[in-house]
């Protein structure tokens, strides 16, 4: 929802949606023949040959499958079948991945590992096992920093506009959040645990035993670094982070996971999706994580046609896929198909200096002297002169554009660069 002043200088508002009643439970989608799970490691590890799965094998509904014994990172087979490819896959700014198919069978086996391992302790069975579960836990909340968690944030509304899964969680699977919540203030030794929501979700998130923040529906309040400011009264400085400042941020989707997961010795794997049409119109499903963006379409009876766009994630800050087979990940909160007819449009056209993107700017960063030097590759340049690093990577620059310049865009290339740039110069 956009609210704009009869005062032309005015910011204009752009506020979250407010899920006031219950919506209908989410539309099941039927498990799929095939799905893909993304492991996140380097690719080099499939030419050893000596991987802990290969193809061919089987594997059964919730077992860990790692690449390497040596290696931490792992998912968890969402779907009793067989291994069908393991590939090298490249997803954004050439984030590394082995892509692994498992064509399933219809009767479902569960693995019993978790319910082991989760008997004899907390932390063990969420490191162990749940990292890849929905909702997406944060891997550093359970890794290297084991012991510095200070203040445990849970979000119950979801960072980007449109996107209403987590006030569902809230609203349907609160009993679940209350108990995933209880169980991450004993496996992390949080000092503090607070449970940000909107204000029209106070009453349901009061059962859990956390302190309850009232958060702003004005975008873009729910971004950590908002959360840390307006909420916690802490800012952020300059490229460091929030775990840096011992905050961790978990959503209601993961911490009800977490929950059920205990409770029933059983691994979530159904992921709750908020669904955009071309309309506008939105639905909540559930499915399995790994099953193709295209069955879900055909579910819902979205037709898709050349040109059209899809993009994981809200509209601000969510970023397009080129495949109907790209599978849905534990983070996967929202689909937004764009008609397009009705795309909004970019350009290359030079920064016109209106200033549009100085005033909506959240943390003053000068965006139009910023957006010069990374229109001409000087990243470091724009870091040092202009405070790259402080953006908080809103999108609000871009949205009130009227020269229609990518600049979220550039500004995620640009940090991606300078990151790339200090792996390669410490190596």
């Amino acid at each position: 929802m956009i609210k704009k002043s009869f005062i032309g200088l005015a910011k204009p508002r752009l506020m979250y949606e407010t899920l006031e009643s219950l919506l209908p439970e989410p539309q099941n989608i039927a498990i799929p023949e095939k799905v893909t799970l993304l492991l996140e490691t380097d690719p080099a590890l499939l030419s050893g040959g000596q991987g802990s799965i290969k193809e061919k094998d089987k594997v059964k509904t919730g077992q860990k499958l790692t690449l390497a014994e040596q290696n931490a990172e792992y998912v968890i087979a969402t779907v009793t079948g067989t291994i069908s490819s393991i590939t090298p896959f490249t997803g954004n700014f050439g984030k590394q991945y082995i892509a692994i198919s498992i064509a399933a069978v219809p009767d479902e086996e569960i693995n019993g590992d978790f319910a082991k391992v989760a008997e004899k302790n907390l932390f063990n069975g969420i490191r162990d096992f749940l990292l890849s579960c929905p909702g997406g836990i944060p891997r550093p909340l359970f890794s290297e920093n084991r012991g510095k968690v200070k203040t445990l944030v849970v979000c119950g509304i979801d960072n980007d506009l449109l996107i209403t899964t987590s006030q569902h969680m809230v609203k349907a699977e609160m009993n679940s959040i209350k108990d995933g919540i209880d169980i991450l203030k004993k496996a992390t030794a949080a000092e503090k645990i607070i449970f940000v929501v909107p204000r029209h979700l106070q009453h349901e998130a009061s059962a859990a035993d956390a302190s309850i923040k009232i958060i702003d529906l004005q975008y873009p309040a729910a971004l950590p670094r908002m959360i840390m400011k307006d909420v916690l009264g802490q800012v952020v400085p300059a490229g460091r982070t929030c775990e840096d400042l011992g905050v961790f941020f978990i959503s209601a989707e993961a911490a009800a996971s977490i929950g059920t997961a205990f409770k029933n010795g059983v691994i979530p794997l159904n992921k709750k999706i908020t669904v955009i049409k071309k309309d506008g119109t939105a639905t909540v499903v559930s499915a399995r994580i790994g099953t193709p963006l295209s069955n879900i379409f055909t579910a819902l009876n979205i037709n898709l046609n050349e040109k059209d766009r899809i993009i994981l994630g809200g509209p601000m800050t969510g970023s397009a896929v080129y495949s109907t087979e790209h599978p849905v990940l534990p983070d996967t909160d929202a689909i937004i198909i764009q008609d397009s007819l009705a795309m909004p449009s970019v350009s290359d056209y030079p920064c016109i200096n209106c200033g549009e993107c100085i005033r909506i700017c959240p943390v003053n960063v000068p965006i139009n002297m910023l957006v010069r030097l990374l229109e001409a590759g000087l990243y470091q340049e724009a870091a040092d002169e202009y405070d790259l690093m402080a953006c908080i990577e809103c999108g609000l620059c871009a949205y009130v554009c009227p020269a229609k310049i990518p600049i979220f865009q550039y500004i995620r290339l640009a940090k991606y660069e300078l990151a790339r740039l200090q792996v390669e110069e410490e190596a």
